[in-house]
């Protein structure tokens, strides 16, 4: 049985962290509006840019060069060596963010039997590298999550390098060391968010571009009885938006991912506040009770010491 002093001392210490955990509920809140009004931009932003590659590809319909593929939309290879940046957090406190991150990515590798040698990883956040390492998959690159909507575009130009390393790897490899092969496929493994709240993770090819989708914007009825007017040379814009397609799907997916961070920073919060609020309630019970036994032991001393010196006057 604890002490008053000691049951005093623990409330006072549970009450700090009950501090500490509404100050980052509060801060996961105000992040995830703002990461949210983002998403919901990049999303309309993101229509825009297809509306763009719509016009072009209708346009390329019609053109008497439109011979070959799309620059970007290059056939695979058939190598088997994948690309794979995995979106995960820098800070703790999300629960199982990361563990549910990294674990629909290796789930990925293994469902199509790549194995490690065969798979080149980037990580955005270093909570998801020690999970990896476990894992026996090397990390060719982390990177660090911005702290705001500022940061992201320097992430996406180092990421953004890093695809063209991975895609177009340099042929002057020192002899000493493996040259490098070229990836076959890129692919983006993150937290896609389904509400202000709610998210799942979620495996994006990036390169190369499926063809039924490009079809399939190519066919799509015009929304305008004026037809979309493209500047010569057509392939040359078509690589333009293919390029600025892929950098707002990294964008959208960063931004995503920051706001399922704290969405599930958030719940992780709400959880440990209920479980410090059913702690003190016990607590203060168990103060309560004791201070009454000791109010109570007391008051029978007096009552004792009391009677024992009347006794002892008859």
């Amino acid at each position: 049985m604890l002490t008053l002093e000691a049951l005093q001392s623990q409330i006072h210490s549970i009450e700090d962290l009950q501090a500490v955990v509404r100050t980052m509920k509060a801060l996961a809140m105000v992040s995830l509006r703002q990461y949210e009004r983002a998403r919901l931009s990049l999303a309309d932003y993101q229509a825009t840019v297809e509306l763009g590659l719509q016009g072009v590809l209708h346009h390329q319909r019609f053109a008497e060069d439109a011979t070959g593929a799309p620059p970007l939309d290059r056939p695979s290879t058939g190598a088997g060596q994948v690309g794979l940046v995995i979106i995960g957090s820098d800070h703790g406190l999300c629960g199982s963010f990361n563990e549910q991150i990294v674990a629909h990515a290796l789930d990925y590798l293994h469902r199509h039997q790549l194995a490690p040698h065969q798979c080149r990883l980037a990580a955005v956040g270093a909570r998801v590298v020690p999970y990896l390492d476990a894992a026996h998959h090397h990390v060719d690159q982390a990177f660090s999550l911005p702290s705001s909507l500022a940061g992201i575009p320097v992430l996406l130009q180092d990421l953004w390098q890093r695809l063209e390393q991975w895609r177009f790897p340099d042929p002057n490899a020192s002899p000493s060391s493996l040259a490098p092969r070229a990836i076959d496929r890129i692919l983006l493994c993150s937290h896609q968010s389904l509400s202000s709240t709610t998210f799942q993770p979620r495996i994006l090819q990036l390169l190369p571009l499926d063809p039924v989708w490009l079809q399939a914007l190519a066919q799509r009825p015009w929304p305008s009885v004026g037809l979309p007017l493209v500047p010569a040379p057509w392939a040359g814009s078509l690589d333009i938006g293919l390029r600025q397609y892929l950098l707002v799907a990294l964008h959208r997916a960063t931004v995503e991912s920051l706001a399922s961070e704290n969405a599930a920073r958030l719940g992780a919060m709400q959880a440990a506040e209920k479980n410090i609020e059913e702690r003190l309630a016990d607590l203060n019970a168990d103060y309560r009770q004791q201070r009454q036994n000791a109010i109570t032991g007391e008051l029978l001393d007096i009552v004792g010491g009391f009677e024992a010196l009347n006794q002892a006057k008859a």
